[in-house]
């Protein structure tokens, strides 16, 4: 009997958890906390501080996105010589379908979303899985003509065997620096989403990004670029207001919006899903049909020429400074937990007016800023002055560059608050 030792009782952990077991393979958890979840289904866990001994016998271990590349469990296991296999290489040892796979720093979310929307309009049976929130160890079973897979680079990291189909690279910037150690680690794992593809497999790339078209550049499979801003030589874009992918046309009017990066997802997700038998038809229905989902660049408020904007789930420089370039005049409020990224391209970007800083990194933003920096410590307090300094033409916009945890449960409860501030200050209930 094969024996697993699983790094984590959360929702990744517990879902490799089941599938073991159906496997008829003996599970012991290890999580520092209690899981009373865990404990419901019958699964042995072991809580507290590490101890190796509980490597002893254990034949693979899967590690949840909690455990960094570099925490004791992790380094111990490869030090014993025992195999380390994320949650998404343990599920796809265990699939006999084809799945299309997305990751990258920014955007993968909403790309998984659309390509599944599109494969779903032309009737085929593909949920979207992974990194965005269902595991794909809980999709296993036979009755699913095809997955798609958001993949983490947390996930990538400890992957053998996984090997896509079809994939996309959306963009590559610095982010989990805390957890990987250095750019070069980010980057590298990254790169395993196609380490396993040949040249009859596809891999979908946003050519105006140039840490993905680096990293697309030693891919083994067929290169397809893509755009949102123009149509580059050979692959999917813009094209005299239109979004022209292969023999798919759609007007940019038809689309939930015109910004660039809402662009650059859905070609790549059109990409993607004709690559695995979506029909042209149900490639139209399904990008005209597809919103970005909620805090990302989502308009709360406007009136008296002045926009209110929430971008809670920009949570790195990356997204940040796209968000910012969308507009011309920026009141920015950022700030939050840096996971150890360097801030300063948001606070010296041209287009931000003024630069209000929050959380930890609030006041870092600030100093780098000079004298646009305002120090507000707190979204409440934030909101209020950027209500002060706003005026028309501006565009008071939430794009923290970080992460949330230092005084939010989540970026969506950010955003939330954020909503909710702009409503009570300005009168009238968010839009």
């Amino acid at each position: 009997m094969i024996r697993l030792l699983v790094l984590g009782a959360g929702v990744s952990g517990l879902a490799a958890s089941r599938l073991a077991r159906r496997k008829g393979a003996s599970v012991t958890i290890y999580d520092e906390k209690p899981s009373p979840e865990a404990l419901v289904e019958g699964f042995a866990i072991a809580n507290g501080g590490w101890d190796p001994v509980l490597l002893n016998g254990v034949d693979v271990v899967v590690a949840s996105p909690g455990f960094s590349e570099r925490s004791l469990p992790i380094v111990e296991a490869l030090e014993w010589g025992i195999p380390v296999w994320s949650e998404i290489e343990y599920a796809w040892r265990h699939l006999q379908l084809s799945v299309i796979a997305i990751t990258g720093t920014n955007g993968k979310t909403s790309v998984a979303e659309a390509t599944a929307a599109m494969l779903d309009a032309s009737g085929l049976n593909a949920p979207a899985t992974g990194n965005i929130g269902a595991p794909l160890s809980d999709f296993t079973d036979d009755g699913y003509d095809a997955l798609v897979v958001e993949v983490s680079s947390f996930q990538l990291r400890f992957t053998e065997s996984f090997h896509p189909l079809a994939a996309a690279i959306t963009n590559v910037a610095t982010d989990h620096l805390d957890w990987h150690g250095s750019e070069f680690g980010y980057r590298s794992s990254k790169a395993f989403i196609y380490a396993n593809q040949t040249s009859s497999d596809l891999l979908v790339y946003d050519c105006d990004d140039g840490g993905a078209t680096e990293l697309a550049m030693a891919a083994p499979s067929e290169t397809y670029p893509i755009s949102g801003t123009h149509l580059p030589s050979g692959g999917g874009g813009v094209h005299e207001g239109a979004l022209v992918v292969g023999d798919v046309v759609i007007e940019i009017t038809e689309l939930t919006s015109q910004d660039p990066s809402h662009l650059a997802n859905l070609a790549s997700a059109a990409a993607l899903a004709l690559r695995v038998g979506a029909t042209e038809e149900a490639v139209v229905k399904g990008a005209t049909g597809y919103s970005p989902g909620p805090h990302r660049r989502s308009l709360v408020h406007e009136a008296n020429g002045i926009r209110w904007i929430d971008d809670s789930k920009a949570t790195n420089p990356h997204a940040a400074l796209s968000s910012i370039r969308a507009h011309d005049s920026v009141i920015l409020i950022a700030g939050g937990l840096s996971k150890g990224l360097d801030l300063t391209p948001i606070a010296t970007e041209p287009r931000v007016r003024v630069l209000i800083g929050i959380g930890e990194a609030g006041p870092g933003l600030v100093a780098s800023a000079g004298e646009r920096g305002r120090l507000a410590k707190t979204l409440d307090i934030a909101v209020e002055m950027a209500a002060q300094v706003a005026g028309s033409g501006d565009t008071v916009l939430l794009a923290p560059g970080c992460a949330s945890f230092d005084q939010f449960d989540s970026y969506a409860a950010r955003g939330e608050r954020f909503a909710e501030l702009v409503g009570q200050r300005m009168g009238s209930h968010s839009q």
